[in-house]
């Protein structure tokens, strides 16, 4: 048997190698190597708390724990826990430590299951990831206000669409602000996930019944972070809603970042010329060159498909999973993380673009009344004038019509004044837009706390 199992005492033949390999999950756990080493230092003070280890020995294990963690960020952990064709990183770091602290690494898997560790382990790396998210979709927010309040003041307006259709004038500031009010939504709830993520800690739960061995659980908890041990050991070790949720929430942050490059893709053709993406940002083709594409944020929006897939196949593989745990949730583990990583990494790309956008207000502006956009303001006039609504509506209706057929434009308001007339709370009126930036930006400070 492999030193790097963790098991083996009641098999009398070696394992099939090519079934090892199957079942190996190392390559998608490295990414938790960091987040272990913080469970297993605490599983050293629980077991010292609880007299199962002496002091001596509990220093002997720290101090191995922290040379792999230096080995970890020199990249030669990695090395070794291919060499050991370790099961998982649980299995390569149990193995090192043993190499390094000798007798006493013998110890460190006292009262401790893989079930419990790798719940854990993944909290702590789900925390993780969604502390990195909410900053990042907070900086993401941060990014669009600050162009709004760049645009605000030169009153940019634009031809806002539904259908891919001219339908209003609108401030640009006001298409930044709603771009950005779905980030702090996500920031809040990253910070929603990593605070579900840190309540109920495992660590102590065992297999499937808690343990026999006096374990400070407590203590663990605490150097953990967690605000207290988890109180059924059952639930604990196969409960998988904070990862999910972590996952969820990167998949929900690319839906709306996916929305907002499918409209930037279109406004960077030279068919609108609203916006262009610096060099810097942009990609060329290998055979026309003249090309200057958008790549990240066509591939943002392929990933955003791409990742609501793998949440569905991770939320898929726990669905038969009874109570406590089973291998299945391997396939849950490993879904989440590739979520996660992706997940993070698309994000910051977009938020990368987003500094090397560049809008073309002249060119937008003189677009913004094109297609009728300020017919609903004529027929809201006439409203006002005590006309009923659905007469008010034909009879501009019918002058755009009788306008396309002639060629001849009627003599309406023009986009800026069809958004200094908006009265509304929440409207494009460029006085309700700078209430709205101010109340973004605070809420952006406040999340940032």
């Amino acid at each position: 048997m492999s030193d790097a199992l963790q098991w083996g005492g009641r098999f009398s033949e070696p394992p099939d190698p090519a079934l090892l390999q199957f079942g190996s999950s190392l390559e998608e756990d490295l990414v938790l190597a960091p987040f272990d080493l913080q469970c297993s230092a605490a599983h050293v003070t629980a077991l010292e708390e609880g007299g199962i280890l002496a002091h001596a020995d509990a220093s002997a294990l720290r101090g191995a724990l922290q040379t792999v963690a230096t080995e970890i960020q020199t990249g030669a952990f990695a090395a070794f826990a291919r060499a050991t064709h370790a099961e998982d990183v649980h299995g390569a770091i149990d193995a090192r430590v043993r190499e390094l602290a000798r007798a006493a690494g013998e110890s460190l898997h006292a009262g401790r299951s893989r079930n419990d560790q790798v719940a854990t382990t993944l909290l702590l790396y789900c925390a993780d990831r969604a502390a990195k998210g909410k900053r990042l979709s907070a900086q993401i927010a941060q990014t669009l206000v600050s162009q709004a309040r760049e645009h605000l003041a030169a009153e940019t307006v634009l031809a806002a669409t539904t259908h891919w259709q001219p339908a209003q004038p609108v401030l640009l500031a006001f298409w930044l602000s709603a771009a950005a009010e779905p980030f702090l939504r996500e920031a809040r709830r990253f910070g929603n996930v990593r605070t579900d993520a840190m309540r109920s800690c495992p660590l102590g739960s065992g297999a499937v019944a808690g343990s026999s061995l006096p374990l400070g659980r407590e203590a663990a908890a605490r150097e953990l972070g967690f605000t207290m041990p988890a109180r059924n050991a059952m639930d604990a070790i196969g409960n998988r809603d904070a990862a999910l949720d972590a996952a969820h929430a990167f998949v929900r942050s690319l839906a709306n970042a996916s929305r907002i490059c499918e409209e930037l893709i279109l406004w960077c053709t030279p068919a609108f010329g609203y916006a262009r993406l610096s060099d810097a940002a942009s990609t060329g083709s290998s055979l026309m060159p003249q090309k200057r594409n958008p790549d990240p944020f066509e591939l943002v929006r392929g990933t955003a498909s791409s990742l609501n897939g793998h949440y569905a196949g991770a939320v898929g593989s726990i669905c038969g999973v009874a109570l406590s745990y089973h291998r299945d949730l391997q396939v849950t583990k490993a879904a989440i993380i590739a979520i996660c990583e992706r997940g993070y990494a698309a994000l910051d790309a977009f938020a990368r673009a987003l500094s090397h956008l560049q809008f073309d207000g002249t060119r937008m502006s003189a677009q913004a009344g094109a297609g009728y956009t300020v017919a609903t303001d004529v027929a809201d006039a006439l409203i006002a004038t005590g006309i009923p609504a659905r007469e008010a509506h034909a009879r501009v209706g019918a002058e755009v019509l009788a306008s396309e057929r002639s060629g001849n434009l009627p003599a309406w308001p023009d986009a800026r004044a069809s958004v200094r007339g908006k009265a509304t709370i929440g409207s494009t009126n460029p006085l309700m837009v700078a209430q709205t930036l101010e109340s973004l930006q605070a809420e952006i400070a406040q999340v940032r706390e």
